[in-house]
């Protein structure tokens, strides 16, 4: 019988499961057969994962005693688990895994058969997270040189982003992609869009082309202001990711703030440029991976002890550093 692992992830935002996507890569060094275990936000994500055979969906519903039963049926001879809760720890013990390899140092982790201690809580910064993640590999025999995640959308993806294409009247590669807020731009209630918006207007002059402004369904009043205010064009909420991804192997170039959407279109070979506008943030750590990309800094000199979920005004993201982002986009275009 086939070797087979299963790859858990099922935590963080769709960003970190294809993050974690390149683990699956990893195992195939021992395994023949590799399975994702995920949330259902992120399962259009791992279908489109070449080095995952298939995908299953971690129900909340289902207590995790139901959940074992059914991943038991697959008899996996190993499992990683990427974002360790309790839950995630419990299912492949419970389901008689006999290797599971997940976080040290928890309450849970005595659940595990191999037990890795996370580079970061050794004050680790500068890692990227896919050789954190590949630690979670390393940890039973496996590994690979090539960390880059890959997506390929699908023909239905490339046929919605044909229509949507045809719809605002924009063709392959005469357009750009902005994506303009995270996580928790819509939840906070002041995310400034005038720095987006002189960015938008700055990309249209200099190229004398389209700008695509993306988000997801909540984003959609912020994308619109700011497609009002720069002349872009909001399209947040009209693609899922499979279709965002075709639609960023279309386009000339994506610049957005660091999100899922930025590591998508890294995957697919969009040139990228990934925005960290906070000083807390950690770009090395969350840099994009793909053929052609690059990140730019926070510049804006936050206050002390400011962070991203608290912040009461986000001036860095009103005073974007609009110069050295057009710069970056130069340098990976010209």
């Amino acid at each position: 019988m086939p070797a087979k692992a299963l790859l858990y992830c099922a935590g963080g935002g769709a960003g970190d499961s294809l993050m974690a996507s390149v683990v699956a890569r990893a195992l195939r060094e021992k395994y023949e057969r590799v399975d994702a275990l995920t949330l259902a936000g992120h399962a259009d994500v791992l279908a489109r994962v070449p080095d995952i055979d298939r995908v299953e969906i971690d129900d909340p519903a289902l207590s995790d005693a139901d959940l074992a039963q059914r991943i038991a049926q697959e008899r996996y001879d190993a499992a990683i688990v990427t974002w360790a809760t309790a839950r995630t720890a419990a299912v492949p013990f419970l389901a008689r895994i006999p290797v599971r390899v997940g976080q040290a140092r928890r309450l849970y982790s005595r659940r595990f058969t191999n037990r890795v201690t996370v580079r970061s809580e050794r004050g680790d910064v500068t890692s990227h997270w896919t050789q954190i993640l590949l630690d979670y590999a390393r940890a039973i025999g496996c590994d690979t040189a090539d960390a880059m995640p890959r997506f390929v959308p699908v023909q239905a993806d490339a046929g919605t982003a044909d229509t949507l294409m045809n719809e605002i009247g924009v063709e392959a590669q005469r357009f750009a992609i902005v994506h303009t807020t995270n996580a928790i731009a819509p939840q906070r209630g002041i995310w400034p869009t005038q720095g987006w918006g002189a960015l938008v207007q700055a990309v249209r002059e200099r190229w004398n082309m389209p700008v695509l402004l993306t988000g997801a369904p909540a984003d959609r009043a912020i994308v619109e202001d700011i497609a009002r205010t720069s002349g872009g064009i909001a399209i947040a909420g009209k693609t899922s990711q499979g279709a965002f991804g075709a639609l960023a192997q279309r386009s000339k170039v994506f610049a957005g703030i660091t999100t899922g959407s930025m590591h998508i279109a890294a995957a697919v070979g969009c040139p990228t440029v990934g925005i960290f506008p906070f000083q807390t943030d950690t770009p090395e750590r969350w840099a994009p991976l793909g053929p052609r990309t690059s990140i730019v800094r926070a510049s804006y000199p936050c206050r002390p002890g400011e962070r991203k979920e608290t912040c009461p005004d986000y001036a860095c993201i009103a005073n974007l550093d609009v110069p050295r982002i057009i710069a970056s986009i130069e340098s990976l275009i010209a």
